[in-house]
C-alpha cells in the first residue's frame, strides 16, 4: 500500500485525494498542515522524500516517491476514465492542468491561502490582493469561455484537468472571486461535486 502525505486544506492536496476516491484506491494518508504537522516536511526524514519540502507527496511500497500534484494525478489517472483516449483531447487536457499551475493556482489559490492562514499576513497589502484579484478574475474568465461551450474542460466528459482546477475554483469565493456570477463555471462545479465517487476538501480516508 503506497502513502500519501498531503495537507488537508489544500488544493492541491485535495485534487490528488479526490482523484483517489473516485478509483477507489487504499492507501495510507499522513497529514501534513500548516499548524503543527508542517514541521514534518521539514525533517530530514521527509526532505529525503522530497527535497522541496513540499505536499502532496506519494511513497510507494519499494520507497520510490513521486511528487507534484498534477503528476501525481497523471500517475494515477494514466489508462482510467479520466484521461480520454483521442489525442488532442488528452492534448487539451495537459493544457487545462498546464494552466491551472501557470495562472490560476498562483493567483485564485494564493488569494485564498493569504485569506485563510495567518502565516500568509505579510502579503495582506492593498496592491498585493488587487494584483491577485486582477490576475485570479483573468483566469476565471478563461475557464468560463470554455465552460460556456463544454461541460468539462477539455471536452464532453470528466477528465483530470476538471479534477484539477476543481481543487482551487471550488472554494475560490472564500478569496472573493466571484462564482456566481460565472454561469458556466457555476454549472461545472456541480457537475463535477453530483459525479459518482465525489469527495469534499475536508474528508479524509480512514486511518489504516
Amino acid at each position: 500500500m503506497f502513502t500519501l502525505y498531503s495537507m488537508p486544506s489544500s488544493g492541491n492536496s485535495y485534487k490528488v485525494r479526490l482523484l483517489l476516491a473516485h478509483l477507489g484506491l487504499d492507501y495510507t494518508h499522513i497529514a501534513a498542515e500548516y499548524e503543527g504537522d508542517a514541521t514534518l516536511t521539514r525533517t530530514d526524514a521527509f526532505l529525503r522524500k522530497n527535497p522541496t519540502g513540499k505536499v502532496p507527496t506519494v511513497e510507494f511500497e519499494d520507497g520510490q516517491c513521486l511528487s507534484e500534484s498534477n503528476a501525481i494525478l497523471i500517475y494515477f489517472g494514466e489508462g482510467t476514465r479520466f484521461v480520454p483516449q483521442d489525442k488532442l483531447a488528452r492534448a487539451r487536457m495537459f493544457q487545462w492542468m498546464f494552466f491551472e499551475q501557470n495562472f490560476h493556482e498562483g493567483t485564485v489559490a494564493v488569494r485564498c491561502a493569504v485569506y485563510r492562514y495567518p502565516q500568509r499576513e505579510m502579503d495582506r497589502s492593498h496592491e498585493r490582493l488587487a494584483d491577485l484579484l486582477a490576475g485570479g478574475n483573468r483566469a476565471l474568465d478563461v475557464m468560463e469561455v470554455q465552460l460556456l461551450k463544454t461541460p468539462y474542460l477539455a471536452g464532453d466528459t470528466l477528465s483530470l484537468a476538471d479534477i484539477c482546477l476543481y481543487g482551487y475554483t471550488h472554494s475560490a469565493d472564500f478569496g472573493g472571486f466571484d462564482i456566481a456570477g460565472r454561469p458556466g463555471i457555476a454549472a461545472w462545479l456541480k457537475r463535477v461535486s453530483d459525479e459518482p465517487g465525489h469527495v469534499t476538501l475536508d474528508w479524509l480516508p480512514e486511518a489504516n
